[in-house]
């Protein structure tokens, strides 16, 4: 069986770390992801997804992500039943992560108004992170053929 999901997108909230009576770190958060389809005269959609984090996981989003951020997330998705205060019962879909990744660079502001390095708040001293650096645009594909060499091959291997 198989049971992956992987989304990027904004943190919605500064995510916040609990820890259960046994001592284990969790934190839940919620991404905006833009949906990819967009239909013609309407502003694209965006859907709210809920995930959960344990243990060192949680400590590392509540450590260095903030509100606006870019983040990727993979993980699995879980539905959990429970018992809301009126005694109906309902049901939360939501993904258990992972791996939790940054996105974007350092440099680029989130909704939050603060930067991908940015300081986590008081009490909660963090050392500035590198973010994930996008590539410059110089790559193969602005490569001439005349940039290349051929390489001759013989019958023994390079390695």
């Amino acid at each position: 069986m198989l049971n992956c999901a992987i989304i990027m997108g904004r943190l919605t909230a500064d995510p916040e770390l609990k820890t259960t009576p046994n001592g284990i770190s969790v934190t839940s958060f919620t991404v905006a992801v833009d949906r990819n389809y967009q239909k013609p005269g309407q502003e694209r959609q965006t859907d709210f997804i809920n995930v959960v984090a344990w243990r060192q996981t949680a400590e590392f989003v509540t450590r260095y992500f903030r509100k606006g951020q870019m983040i990727a997330v993979q993980g699995s998705i879980q539905v959990r039943g429970y018992e809301d205060r009126n005694g109906n019962k309902r049901s939360a879909v939501e993904i258990v992560a992972d791996t939790v990744s940054f996105c974007g660079s350092k440099a680029e502001t989130g909704a939050g108004g603060q930067s991908a390095g940015a300081p986590a708040p008081a009490g909660n001293p963090a050392p500035p992170v590198p973010a994930y650096q996008q590539d410059s645009g110089a790559g193969f594909s602005n490569a001439a053929p005349d940039d290349f060499s051929s390489v001759e091959m013989d019958d023994e291997l390079p390695f």
